[in-house]
């Protein structure tokens, strides 16, 4: 079926090619039809080998093809019908006059050619229905045309239907030809894909390419546009230079203006005070009794008074405004030369801008190339998945019929395979059955001293066997099952009974005696057990005394210690199980001043730290030792905490002996003698001491 159906989309494929060979070709069936979007594999399916068929316009046209085919040896095709003529009787008169016609002078029915076993009479009945065997297409052509629901076949093998026809004619390929064929499309498809994998790569250069000629262009745009802005930038402050200068050049003139008027002024109030001191000598000079009155002389002299204050403002005057000319004009030279470094830096963006403007160009040049190269590059790779596809689809028929052979090759080592094993096995059982025997014989002579003929002879199957425990001396027919079932029990029951010993009496005393001693021994074990059990019972009770005074103790000194090390802050000890003193824990619940956490994982280092010496210390002080070896316990401490724990260890120091081992100065300073390891200049380690003088209260 496989076959055909190739065949006849190879010749569906021909009549595609030159549709102008045929009358009424309307194109592929497939691609003629509209289906809903994701449903095509659906349709294709339940159209079967009908999706690959020829669309034609009538029975004449498909009668008419199906015979140019088989004329033309161009292979078989599989035709759909556009439409097909409506019944003008009803099907089952023309079937019986079908039924009717005598053998070899008409039309028959393909289920009366057709013998059956009584399984598939059924099946084959269901599938042959309303199938008749013409002679020729022409007989099928008049029957299909008179009756649709029937199918016509031909006995050359031509199917001709109301809605679907198949058939033609093919010269068989051989095997060579068909491994010809699959090794040159192997061949072209390897081509092919050489191709694809070139053309991908050229396509995936073009690609970078375009894709750095779109950088180079996006940065150049992106320089050209900050260009602009610096230029717009720069354009700006040279206006707003060119405005501020203009001012301070107004200014200026309108300075020298003021200061020309106020030299003016004072050379004028100079002039009158020359004028005024002239008179004021002539008046002085002439004799008293000449001398005018005294308002006279006031007068002169406040002239004189404001005349020297005209001339102290003017000098004034005069040298604020040339302070503000230097000041201006000073000004006016710095204006000058930002707008000249500003013009300056204008001219070189403008000189960048034109730069940008080239490399833009030539960025827009290299990404039209890049553009023009991946349009070629696309162009290559679409021609060769159309040559790759022709190469797959030609060696698609080759490598099915190529997979039905080796298929069928397989199927056939597989049955000669399943025989020669059978045959072994069937030989190896048979050696296997003359060894038992063989076997069986060996041992029946050596245990029994019985020959197999007469062991055969006396207790073959054939021989009846008395019933046991009937003492008539009965007999019944050998059983083979039921014998061996009363050999087992029998087995069974002597291999409980076990062999016989004659010893046991003395065993048995040497067990009793045994027993006895061990019923002492396990009832002194029992009295001793008691006796443990008292002891263990009264420890428990004193372990529980002790460790609950000890505990009360400990978290006593520890809530004050806590609070000494923490101002502000509390702690406590917590039992985890109050109830079971000896399989209880202790938890330490720390808050320090200003937070309210209490797990430690939640405290700092130093918090964590200092809070193990308070618990450490609190036990300290509840079961005092005559001395104490610390070692770096102060080592994450700062020196507020450093020195709340020092005050701690005054208090142990007075009642005990403290051995620390510290890298912090307060604690050496606050120890009575210390003790160090050093190197001598011969390389010899020595142990030094030191004490420390005693500290004098406050």
């Amino acid at each position: 079926m496989a076959e055909a159906v190739r065949r006849g989309a190879d010749a569906s494929a021909a009549l595609l090619e030159d549709p102008a060979r045929f009358a009424g070709v309307l194109g592929s069936f497939a691609e003629r039809l509209r289906v809903a979007e994701g449903f095509e594999a659906a349709i294709a399916a339940a159209l079967g080998a009908a999706a690959d068929g020829v669309a034609v316009t009538g029975l004449d046209a498909a009668a008419e093809i199906l015979a140019t085919l088989r004329r033309d040896d161009a292979g078989r095709g599989g035709l759909v019908i556009a439409d097909g003529n409506s019944p003008s009787s009803p099907g089952a008169a023309h079937v019986s006059a079908v039924t009717a016609a005598p053998p070899g002078s008409g039309p028959f029915r393909a289920i009366d050619l057709v013998r059956a076993p009584a399984g598939l009479a059924e099946a084959a009945a269901e599938l042959l229905r309303g199938v008749v065997v013409t002679a020729d297409l022409g007989e099928a052509r008049r029957i299909v045309r008179g009756n649709p629901e029937l199918k016509a076949v031909t006995r050359s093998g031509d199917v001709l239907g109301s809605r679907w026809a198949h058939g033609g004619g093919a010269r068989p390929q051989s095997l060579l030809e068909m491994r010809a064929a699959a090794d040159e499309a192997a061949a072209g498809l390897a081509g092919t894909e050489r191709r694809c994998e070139a053309a991908a790569r050229e396509l995936a250069a073009a690609v970078q390419a375009e894709e750095t000629a779109r950088q180079s262009a996006a940065e150049a745009l992106a320089r050209r546009q900050q260009g602009d802005a610096a230029a717009a930038e720069i354009s700006g402050r040279l206006g707003r230079l060119a405005g501020a200068a203009r001012a301070a050049r107004d200014e200026a003139d309108r300075l020298d203006a003021a200061v020309t008027s106020a030299r003016l002024a004072a050379e004028k109030d100079l002039a009158r005070l020359e004028q005024l001191r002239g008179e004021l000598a002539e008046a002085e000079a002439e004799e008293p009794e000449d001398e005018g009155p005294d308002w006279l002389r006031a007068d002169l002299a406040d002239r004189c008074a404001a005349a020297r204050d005209a001339e102290m403002e003017a000098r004034l005057e005069v040298r604020t405004a040339e302070e503000r000319l230097r000041a201006i004009a000073g000004r006016a030279e710095s204006l000058a030369a930002a707008a000249t470094a500003e013009r300056q830096a204008r001219e070189a963006a403008a000189r960048r801008r034109r730069q940008r403007g080239a490399q833009a160009a030539v960025a827009r040049a290299v990404a039209l190339g890049a553009r023009y190269a991946v349009e070629a590059a696309e162009r290559s790779v679409s021609e060769a998945l159309a040559r790759r596809t022709e190469a797959e689809t030609v060696s698609a028929g080759g490598a099915e019929h190529l997979k039905a052979i080796r298929a069928r090759v397989r199927d056939l080592a597989a049955d000669l395979d399943t025989a020669v094993n059978s045959a072994h096995g069937t030989e190896i059982a048979r050696a296997e059955h003359r060894l038992r025997l063989a076997q069986l014989s060996e041992h029946a002579l050596e245990e029994f001293g019985i020959e197999a003929q007469t062991l055969v002879a006396e207790y073959g199957p054939e021989v009846p066997v008395p019933v046991i425990g009937d003492e008539s001396g009965a007999t019944v027919r050998y059983d083979r099952a039921a014998t061996e079932r009363r050999a087992a029990d029998a087995q069974r029951q002597l291999d409980r009974l076990g062999k016989i010993n004659p010893l046991a009496l003395e065993e048995y005393e040497a067990l009793t005696e045994r027993h006895a001693f061990l019923a002492a021994q396990l009832e002194d074990l029992r009295k001793t057990r008691r006796d443990l059990l008292t002891v263990v019972k009264e420890v428990d009770d004193r372990v529980q005394e002790v460790f609950a005074s000890a505990y009360a103790d400990t978290a006593r000194e520890f809530e004050q210690l806590f609070a000494r090390l923490f101002p502000g802050g509390q702690g406590s000890l917590v039992l985890t199980e109050p109830d079971d003193m000896l399989a209880t824990g202790i938890e330490i619940e720390a808050r320090p001043p200003g937070k309210k956490v209490k797990r430690l994982s939640l405290l700092s280092g130093g918090e964590r730290s200092l809070t193990a010496i308070a618990y450490l210390f609190a036990i300290f002080m509840a079961r005092p030792s005559p001395f104490y070896v610390l070692d770096e316990v102060e080592a994450a401490l700062d020196d507020v905490n450093l020195q709340r724990l020092l005050g701690v260890f005054d208090e142990l120091r007075e009642s005990s002996q403290l051995i620390v081992v510290t890298h912090q100065r307060r604690t050496m300073e606050a120890a009575d003698a210390l003790y160090g390891i050093t190197m001598r200049g011969d390389g010899v380690s020595a142990v030094i001491s030191q004490q420390i003088a005693a500290r004098q209260p406050a």
